[in-house]
């Protein structure tokens, strides 16, 4: 009798862990679906003074601003599409890829830089990647990690969501583009060197210059302004060149030493055989002012720097209230998008 009440208490006991353990189980994975649904196409309103993460207002179209999972060498990732209203099947759009810093994913990002405004403003698609936390715990892209191919691999599956996209919507394949602040730029940098012949242009802002580092070790180094003297870029195809390089650069960023734009241009500039001009300030109204230097070969621009004078490590003349993100700079969106579309004007049909 003492058995069966003591087997029948234990019984009892186990199920209500079970049960418990099932609701919290649940309760998490509808708090995970909700977050995987999450949308904004905008600017959503800022409601404490640093934020990280975006909180729409409400919930936006499902026409206009998409999720789904990409799936490559490197698992899955989930990914974000920013689709202007009145989308026609016949249309042959242009698409921007934007690459997230640590510390943000892709709402953060399309919330700084509103760069889904201007998308609107005109006519373009944008793609917004999101890193996997189990990947790195503060969302940071491995883009430094290329000994052991932890790189190459988040860069193919960044690839694989943009043949995706490609696919399935109304996608200029010649006018693609990469855009990336901080880790996402040292991501852009490594995709446009393994596929330029992908990508008319590629905008890295506030990043490290491809082939400084090769691990955690060496990025870190890199990112203090210590042994960031990259390797020559790899020869390419007979016919293929590197697409047109901006760099956005605070002068007074204290996680990326400033010399890293400098030397990301370089680099870039020395694969094609270009001279730097001229450099030229540039200040409207109160703003920051932004010393720029082009590079051209034969008269094509291959890479531009943009230094902006007392920019920290934030994304220049964004969104207010954001964490990596300063207004008071010029604004970069204006200026990739602007970059960019030079770059697509020269695609040939």
């Amino acid at each position: 009798m003492v058995k069966r009440t003591a087997t029948t208490l234990w019984t009892r006991s186990m199920r209500r862990t079970l049960t418990a353990m099932t609701r919290t189980a649940m309760r998490a994975g509808t708090q995970a679906v909700k977050q995987a649904l999450r949308a904004q196409p905008g600017l959503p309103k800022a409601k404490a003074k640093t934020k990280s993460r975006s909180t729409p207002a409400k919930p936006a179209s499902a026409a206009h601003w998409r999720t789904d999972l990409a799936v490559g060498p490197a698992g899955a990732r989930r990914y974000h599409l920013y689709k202007p209203p009145g989308l026609r099947r016949t249309e042959r759009l242009p698409l921007l890829v934007m690459l997230h810093g640590c510390g943000q994913d892709a709402h953060a990002l399309a919330a700084i830089s509103r760069m889904n405004q201007i998308a609107l403003r005109h006519r373009f698609l944008v793609l917004y990647p999101e890193q996997d936390r189990l990947a790195n715990m503060q969302g940071c892209w491995n883009w430094y990690d290329t000994r052991s191919g932890r790189a190459q691999g988040e860069a193919d599956v960044i690839q694989a969501a943009i043949d995706q996209v490609c696919l399935a919507q109304p996608v200029d394949p010649k006018r693609v583009a990469l855009a990336g602040l901080s880790a996402g730029a040292g991501m852009a940098a490594l995709l446009a060197t393994r596929h330029p012949e992908r990508f008319r242009a590629v905008a890295m802002h506030s990043g490290i210059a491809p082939g400084v580092a090769q691990s955690s070790v060496t990025a870190l180094r890199a990112m203090r302004g210590h042994r960031m003297t990259g390797v020559p870029l790899a020869p390419l195809a007979a016919g293929v060149h590197l697409p047109a390089l901006l760099v956005i650069q605070g002068s007074a960023d204290h996680l990326v030493a400033p010399a890293n734009g400098a030397e990301a241009a370089r680099l870039w500039a020395a694969r094609e055989g270009a001279q730097a001009g001229g450099p030229r300030t540039v200040q409207r109204g109160a703003r920051y002012s932004a010393m720029i230097t082009d590079f051209k070969t034969r008269g094509r621009l291959v890479a531009a720097l943009c230094t902006v004078t007392g920019l920290g490590h934030a994304w220049s003349g964004g969104a207010p209230s954001w964490t990596y993100s300063d207004p008071k700079g010029p604004d970069a969106s204006r200026m990739i998008w602007a970059f960019v579309a030079k770059q697509f004007a020269s695609v040939r049909d």
